[in-house]
């Protein structure tokens, strides 16, 4: 397969603007915009993506339209295929095999909290389960348990466990991933996509780039390069609003909004999600504002 590395944008999914139904249309024109920007790759279905409130049918329909128009571009695919039900994951991962994805993520199971050995026994259930790459997602903030670094060490011996998006907020975790195996260690955190670079990152898996996918692919590119200058200067360029997307709202709210802001979107959520209050509607505003965004800036 081809290496995981580099940009990948967590793809909002766009609904009509009371949410009743997936946005097709716009869906496609954000691929565009990701492909004009040189991103690596984009990742439907996932919690940018609203999975929990996607219908099954609408999980298939947004996947297999993304993989449709993201292979036109030359863009990898990683589908979202988490779920805290073994039998469920392993049934969307075969279906991401099926569309064409190049690699499926698959969150660590949210509520169930299993042990670690329920969390090896799991993601090697879906390694099994077919040929597909697996890019293990550990985001303990959302499902309130961790994979540990000795359960990844142990997951990492399996052919098909390819990559991790390691969201813990925790460098020491980073390093001990980089160090003690060869998967390809994708940051999950906008803030910390360089500072991750450092101890063995190799891309990240973006909100921000929904906005801005050319600045985060160019990051992405100058550490890859081992220009850390230029990196250094992009990291600062984009912090306040990776900061900012992050921390106003619940992701994907602010990013939706943003993209209101700028009309490629209409911004709606679904419950139990919902607008910002209108204090926070205009932090994302202001944001929007010094980051020097504009609508016609963004490419179709």
């Amino acid at each position: 397969m081809t290496p995981l590395k580099g940009a990948y944008t967590a793809l909002v999914t766009p609904f009509v603007a009371d949410g009743s139904t997936v946005d097709i249309e716009r869906l496609e024109q954000n691929i565009r915009q990701q492909a004009a920007g040189g991103v690596t790759g984009v990742v439907p279905c996932g919690t940018t993506g609203e999975s929990p409130t996607l219908t099954d049918q609408e999980h298939r329909v947004v996947v297999e339209k993304t993989v449709e128009l993201a292979k036109s571009h030359g863009l990898q695919v990683i589908a979202g295929a988490g779920s805290n039900n073994t039998e469920h994951a392993i049934h969307l991962h075969r279906f991401a095999h099926a569309a064409g994805a190049d690699a499926a993520l698959h969150v660590t199971p949210y509520y169930n909290k299993p042990s670690q050995e329920g969390l090896y026994r799991h993601f090697m259930a879906v390694a099994d389960s077919c040929g597909l790459p697996v890019v293990m997602y550990n985001i303990p903030g959302r499902t309130s348990v961790a994979l540990s670094a000795d359960t990844i060490e142990r997951l990492a011996a399996h052919p098909n466990i390819q990559a991790i998006k390691e969201a813990t907020g925790s460098l020491d975790q980073a390093s001990e991933i980089a160090l003690r195996t060869d998967l390809a260690l994708l940051c999950g955190d906008d803030t910390l996509t360089l500072p991750m670079a450092s101890v063995g990152g190799v891309g990240v898996v973006s909100v921000v780039s929904n906005l801005v996918p050319q600045k985060v692919a160019d990051l992405c590119r100058a550490f890859l390069e081992g220009d850390w200058e230029a990196a250094r200067i992009l990291h600062g360029e984009l912090f306040g609003l990776s900061r900012g997307l992050l921390s106003l709202a619940t992701n994907p709210i602010a990013v939706k909004a943003a993209l209101q802001i700028l009309g490629r979107d209409t911004g709606a959520v679904r419950l139990p999600l919902c607008p910002p209050d209108q204090e926070t509607r205009q932090a994302i505003e202001d944001m929007v504002a010094v980051s020097g965004l504009r609508a016609a800036e963004l490419p179709v």
